[in-house]
């Protein structure tokens, strides 16, 4: 046996955060939650807000958790959620709390945006998914009095990675997601910036992957208790330490990250700009070690966690399990939505908007929460289905397993709904994906792990995974067509 290293996994989810320990151990990597909390968008005057400095607090009772353990930790590393943003002014403070990306400000500003630049143009330079939550289209939104203030722009993780070691810098797999990044010169976009007026001045530089950033800041070391251990960039969007840490034997192989949202994808040595690609409204983001994820963002779970919050509101409460359980229970095929129809993406009350899309679409509308849960899941696996069949088209690769991480890995319903949709095996895990490709990139940049295959064998040994086999083929192809006319 050899000597265990741990490693502190900062992990940012828009809806909670964990710090978590990983420690290597007989050549299996564990996980130790250490501290968890809510999060989610704030609603201030002007809007939706995260509220970093509580979550900052959050994050330093964790890294104190840690070293009061006496785990010795070998380093830290952050990964967080995408395309969300804050100002930093000249004395290098958070100009106000970064919006978030449910707000509705960036209404109307992919229009604004290919009123001066063509759609097709920006998808050469970016090769992102158009999306009005994108880094670009909340920046076209700015008020021009808090862009003139700014002197640094970082993404969630990279705020906390200049909070942490008082670096600015931007990790390569978050730039990758603001479709203000140029996949082929793996700069910034500052040409497109400057020609929709925005300033490119303030995007600092950007590092890999697996890159030590410094140390721990003297006072931070100080006030927790801690050493001045390295701060490691590591796969900063959670969906690249996701896919670092997918148990994948073969190099062609699908992914699905499921949380709130549904990211689901193949890992390519480069970005597809295709005119199919573009067609398909799909995304290169940037994947660690020189990787890209072709891959497509769509509603996850959102919409089940916003029927959940409004049913608690009325009193009716339960767990996530007892949806499934209530789903299962449903009529079958009853009615289907599309997950990013506009009525989903916005906090409210979210059974009726499922209601509203159903009489609004000509079909049954469910009245139990069984049956509302029960389109909705269904719907989800349908959307899996034709995205991974478009997968296939644009990478020109045969992809077998759907590897399925995250959170939504342990909805034994949900992901036999999806291996019934897309006909081909799904296998489930790790939960903890995020955080354990979080610790992989850390090993690396520590040179205690040589390269990412080493990682996932290390995955293979340490988690179980499940699997699940497709099943009522002709019932689903049918149910694949009503979605197809659903969606135009």
């Amino acid at each position: 046996m050899g000597e265990i290293k741990s490693y502190i996994a900062v992990d940012l989810g828009a809806s909670s955060g964990r710090v978590m320990l990983g420690r290597t151990n007989g050549g299996v990597l564990e996980l130790e939650e250490l501290h968890r909390f809510d999060n989610g968008p704030v609603e201030m005057p002007d809007g939706y807000h995260w509220d970093i400095e509580r979550l900052f607090a959050e994050v330093k009772i964790g890294v104190a958790k840690a070293c009061a353990a006496g785990a010795a930790p070998r380093s830290i590393g952050v990964d967080s959620w995408g395309v969300d943003y804050g100002l930093i002014d000249a004395e290098g403070e958070l100009i106000a709390p970064p919006f978030s990306y449910r707000d509705s400000r960036t209404d109307g500003m992919l229009e604004k945006a290919f009123q001066q630049i063509p759609r097709e143009d920006i998808f050469q330079r970016t090769g992102l998914q158009f999306m009005q939550i994108n880094t670009l289209f909340q920046l076209l939104a700015e008020s021009e009095e808090r862009l003139d203030k700014a002197r640094h722009i970082m993404l969630i993780a990279d705020i906390f990675n200049y909070l942490l070691s008082g670096k600015p810098r931007c990790e390569h797999t978050l730039a990758s997601t603001s479709q203000c990044f140029n996949p082929s010169t793996g700069d910034w976009a500052r040409d497109l910036l400057e020609e929709l007026g925005l300033p490119s001045a303030i995007f600092p530089p950007i590092v890999e992957a697996g890159s030590v950033l410094g140390g721990l800041r003297s006072e931070l070391a100080a006030e927790l208790g801690a050493p001045e251990l390295p701060v490691v960039a590591v796969g900063a969007h959670d969906t690249a330490s996701a896919v670092a840490a997918t148990p994948s034997k073969t190099p062609y192989f699908a992914f699905m990250s499921l949380g709130t949202w549904s990211l689901l994808g193949t890992e390519l040595s480069g970005p597809v700009l295709s005119d199919e690609c573009l067609a398909h409204n799909f995304t290169n983001e940037g994947g660690v070690l020189g990787t890209n994820r072709l891959l497509k963002n769509t509603t996850g779970l959102w919409i089940v966690q916003e029927c959940r919050r409004v049913w608690a509101e009325q009193g009716d409460e339960h767990s996530y399990a007892e949806l499934a359980e209530m789903a299962a229970a449903a009529e079958p095929f009853r009615a289907l939505i599309d997950p990013d129809a506009r009525e989903f993406q916005a906090p409210g009350d979210m059974p009726e908007n499922i209601r509203r899309f159903c009489r609004r679409s000509g079909q049954p509308v469910p009245e139990t929460p069984g049956g509302l849960l029960r389109a909705v899941y269904e719907s989800l696996a349908l959307k899996s289905r034709w995205i991974v069949e478009r997968l296939e088209e644009i990478s020109g690769n045969s992809l077998g397993v759907l590897h399925v991480v995250g959170g939504g890995s342990q909805n034994k319903f949900l992901l036999q709904l999806i291996a019934n949709a897309v006909g081909r095996p799904v296998l489930a895990g790790p939960v903890e994906a995020t955080a354990l490709g979080n610790v992989l990139m850390q090993m690396i940049a520590m040179e205690d792990l040589q390269t990412i295959e080493e990682g996932r064998a290390m995955i293979r040994r340490s988690v179980e995974l499940l699997s699940y086999e497709p099943s009522g083929g002709a019932e689903w192809d049918e149910a694949f067509d009503r979605m197809m006319k659903l969606l135009g």
